[in-house]
C-alpha cells in the first residue's frame, strides 16, 4: 500500500501509523511535514518537505489570515505532491491533519485517491472553549472570526471519503450535516510503556524529590487559561497549606499554546507567580521533558491535576491514567466522557481552586479507596483507549478506504 501522511509537525498524531505501515516492507509510507527535526526518525517512512512561498499578507482582513495561511500551506503541499507524481508515487490513500491547510488540494493533484482527515476540533463561539470564563466575554468580532476560522475545514468536510476524530465530544462540535462522515478513534496510549510502577520515586537529572512522598502533578504543553493553569496555580496555595510536606511538579513551557496571550507581554507564569504567594521551594517548574522523564513524574504522582475548557482532550490525561494516576479533572464535556466522578478519577469545578485542594486534600488521606480509582483509572485504558486495540482498528479503516478506490 502507498501511503501520503500530511502533518505539518511530523509526526504528530500519526507516528503509530507511520511505524506500523513502515515496518511492512510491501508499503511505500511518505509523510509530507515542514519538520525537518532529524530526532524524529521512523524505518520505512521518508518525508517529503515543504514550505509555504510566503507568510499571509499582514493587510489581510485579520477574519482571512488563517484561511490565508492554509491556502498557502495547502499550495505548498500540491507542489510537493506534484514531484511526488512526476516520480511515479500515487497514493493509494492520504490521510492528513485538517486545519492546517495541507489536504485542501490533494483532490486536484490525486483525484481518485481516498483522503482521509482527522478533524481534531471545529471552532464554535457558542457552547465550547470560546464563550466559557464568563471573566473572558468575546466580542461581535471575536465572534465573526472564530466562525470564519472553519473555512478550510469545511472545505476538507466536503471533498474527504473518510474523517476520523479522537472522541465524541470532539466529534460533536462538527456541524451534524458531516457526522456520517466522521469516524470516532482515538490514536491509542501505549499501555505498555505508560504503566504504574508501584513505589516509583521521582529522581529527574535536575530534581531528587526520592524523600517525598507527596507529591502533586500538573502536565500541560503551555500554562494558560485553556488548561486551567491560573486555577492550579491558586489551589497550591491551599495544598500547600494543608499538607505541609507535600511538593508539586509542573511539566510544561513556559508559554500559551491555546488561547490568548496577556496584553502586558508577561507569561501567565509570571502573572500568577506575583499574584499567589507560593513556597518555592516545593513548587517545581521542570520545563517540558522527554518521555521518559515525563514518565517518571507521573508514575511517582500521589495526585495529577488535570483542568481543561470544553475543548480538545489532552494525550497527557489519558497518559497519566494509563500510568496508574489518580486524576482530579474538570468537571468539563472532555474530561466527563472518560472519568466517573468516585469511579475512575475525582472531578472539580474548574473555577475552584479551594474545591481541587480539598480533592488533594482528599486523595491523600484515603490511599485505599483511592488505589480502587487508580485500578479503574488504568482499566478504562485498557478497556477504551489501548494503542494495541485502537492502532489495528485504524489501519483496518485506512486498509478497507484504499482499496474502494
Amino acid at each position: 500500500m502507498r501511503v501520503l501522511f500530511i502533518h505539518p509537525n511530523f509526526p504528530a498524531q500519526f507516528r503509530h501509523l507511520a511505524k506500523a505501515l513502515g515496518s511492512q516492507p510491501n508499503n511505500q509510507v511518505i509523510f509530507a511535514t515542514k519538520n525537518e527535526n532529524p530526532a524524529w526518525k521512523i524505518p520505512g517512512v521518508t518525508r517529503a518537505m515543504y514550505a509555504p512561498h510566503r507568510q499571509p499578507n499582514r493587510e489581510t482582513h485579520h477574519y482571512l489570515q488563517n484561511f490565508e495561511s492554509a491556502v498557502l500551506e495547502g499550495q505548498a503541499v500540491y507542489r510537493t505532491a506534484e514531484q511526488l507524481k512526476k516520480q511515479g508515487f500515487v497514493p493509494d490513500i492520504i490521510y492528513g491533519h485538517s486545519g492546517w491547510g495541507g489536504t485542501l488540494y490533494m483532490k486536484d493533484i490525486f483525484p481518485h485517491t481516498p483522503l482521509m482527515c482527522y478533524y481534531e476540533w471545529f471552532y464554535n463561539g457558542y457552547g465550547a472553549d470560546a464563550d466559557f470564563d464568563p471573566d473572558d466575554p468575546l466580542s461581535v468580532d471575536d465572534y465573526l472570526r472564530i466562525r470564519s476560522k472553519n473555512a478550510p475545514i469545511l472545505i476538507d468536510l466536503v471533498n474527504c471519503d473518510q474523517g476520523v476524530s479522537p472522541t465524541q465530544w470532539q466529534r460533536s462540535q462538527f456541524p451534524s450535516e458531516f457526522h456520517s462522515k466522521i469516524s470516532v478513534l482515538h490514536d491509542g496510549i501505549d499501555i505498555d510503556y505508560f504503566k504504574p510502577n508501584p513505589g516509583a520515586k521521582l529522581i529527574l537529572p535536575q530534581l531528587d524529590l526520592s524523600h517525598v512522598h507527596e507529591i502533586v502533578t500538573y502536565v500541560a504543553r503551555g500554562m494558560e487559561p485553556y488548561r486551567g493553569f491560573p486555577q492550579m496555580i491558586e489551589s497550591l496555595a491551599y495544598i500547600l497549606e494543608r499538607r505541609p510536606h507535600c511538593h508539586a511538579v509542573i511539566v510544561g513551557s513556559d508559554r500559551v499554546a491555546y488561547g490568548k496571550s496577556l496584553p502586558d507581554g508577561k507569561t501567565y507564569k509570571q502573572y500568577m507567580l506575583e499574584k499567589v504567594p507560593l513556597d518555592l521551594s516545593r513548587v517545581h517548574f521542570v520545563g517540558s521533558l522527554p518521555y521518559g522523564q515525563y514518565l517518571k513524574v507521573i508514575q511517582a504522582s500521589s495526585a495529577h491535576i488535570y483542568l481543561t475548557r470544553p475543548f480538545v482532550l489532552s494525550w497527557s490525561m489519558l497518559e497519566a491514567m494509563s500510568s496508574g494516576c489518580l486524576i482530579i479533572g474538570s468537571d468539563t464535556p472532555p474530561v466527563k466522557e472518560v472519568i466517573k466522578d468516585g469511579v475512575n478519577g475525582l472531578l472539580v469545578d474548574f473555577f475552584s481552586p479551594k474545591e481541587i485542594a480539598e480533592r488533594v486534600d482528599e486523595v491523600m488521606k484515603h490511599p485505599t479507596r483511592m488505589a480502587e480509582i487508580r485500578g479503574q483509572a488504568r482499566q478504562t485504558i485498557i478497556d477504551k483507549y489501548s494503542l494495541q486495540q485502537l492502532l489495528s482498528r485504524h489501519l483496518q479503516l485506512m486498509k478497507k478506504l484504499a482499496k474502494c478506490s
